[in-house]
């Protein structure tokens, strides 16, 4: 048998076992990724000036059909009454993706090496913390702003204010890049001396992390993906962001497998990620979102990164130069404008 299936079957075995016994269906199967695969021959190996190499072509699409948040039996009746209930567009029904081309991972039927039932293991309900009181309402205005419009669609008279950074291919942001979406999961690490990079195949965007000692950019200097330093906790490369623009309720929602979303991040945002690999097929990511002008407290999720089902290289997005969802968003909201004020 090869290590790569030897190393699944290990991990779904013990995945299962620690999963029964960490509080039934509150169990953070994360928690247990090291132990889940836990190999006494197994050593961390090292680049050449001795950092823990992380190198190589991760993803994360096995897990992208996995809810944000644990779902109750009360939340997925929610969500499938909600689905039965929204309102559809005449002639639009049949509009989606096509499964049999875009579909991968759990999406497309797969099974994945472990049983991953939910990202968020803190707090401890596998819930978000609720908003804050003046989020809430920012919220609730740009919910009722935005009532009988989809995703995409931008409000009368505001389609330059409503077209998110996703679509203008900017930017997911974070920590919305490394959640793992229908397809395009895939992310390259390389690294030299001083540096960590990661290449996210989503919208091609790369991020340029430093492990030198170096501070944080000045306050008022703010980029869409932060400033991140990061530097090496033993083996586990720890990376604080800090300097977002904040894109608040600008990115589309976590789709998984159910409800559960974060609404994008503010200015304010610190985002401490954690990256430990623990084999030669997985790396243990976990990361903390300390938002206080949206959320009344911090919590943290916890994504499994495999080497498992990963391309040899990782082909240009090229998102603008296919990008017709925004010519087609824009020229239909253009239109219905027109036809709005002729009337």
């Amino acid at each position: 048998m090869s290590c790569r299936h030897r190393c699944a079957v290990r991990f779904v075995v013990a995945g299962v076992v620690l999963l029964l016994g960490v509080h039934g269906a509150t169990g953070q199967v994360t928690d247990a990724v090291g132990a889940a695969v836990k190999d006494e021959t197994w050593e961390q190996p090292r680049t050449p000036w001795g950092d823990p190499d992380l190198q190589g072509i991760w993803n994360n699409t096995p897990w992208n059909a996995t809810p944000l948040e644990l779902q109750t039996e009360e939340d997925i009746a929610e969500t499938e009454r909600r689905r039965r209930n929204r309102p559809r567009l005449p002639g639009a029904a049949s509009l989606t993706y096509d499964w049999d081309v875009w579909g991968e991972g759990a999406r497309a039927g797969a099974t994945p090496p472990i049983d991953v039932t939910h990202f968020i293991v803190e707090p401890v309900n596998g819930k978000l913390p609720p908003l804050t009181p003046d989020a809430q309402q920012r919220w609730d205005a740009w919910q009722e702003a935005r009532r009988g419009l989809s995703l995409d669609e931008p409000r009368p008279g505001a389609w330059v204010e409503d077209v998110t950074v996703w679509m203008r291919c900017i930017s997911r942001g974070l920590p919305d890049a490394m959640f793992p979406r229908i397809a395009n999961n895939v992310y390259h690490f390389l690294q030299v001396p001083g540096y960590v990079v990661i290449v996210y195949e989503m919208i091609h965007e790369a991020r340029i992390i430093p492990v030198d000692g170096r501070s944080h950019l000045p306050p008022h200097m703010r980029q869409w993906l932060g400033d991140s330093v990061g530097r090496w906790e033993g083996d586990t490369l720890v990376v604080e962001t800090t300097n977002f623009v904040g894109n608040e309720f600008s990115l589309i929602p976590h789709g998984g497998g159910g409800s559960g979303t974060y609404r994008g991040a503010s200015s304010a945002l610190n985002l401490t990620e954690r990256f430990t690999r623990v084999s030669d097929e997985f790396i243990e990511y976990r990361f903390t979102v300390d938002d206080p002008d949206l959320y009344t407290e911090p919590w943290t999720g916890a994504i499994p990164l495999t080497t498992i089902g990963s391309p040899e290289g990782i082909l240009e997005y090229a998102c603008h130069e296919g990008n017709y969802a925004m010519v087609n968003a824009l020229g239909v909201a253009l239109a219905r404008d027109a036809d709005l004020e002729s009337r």
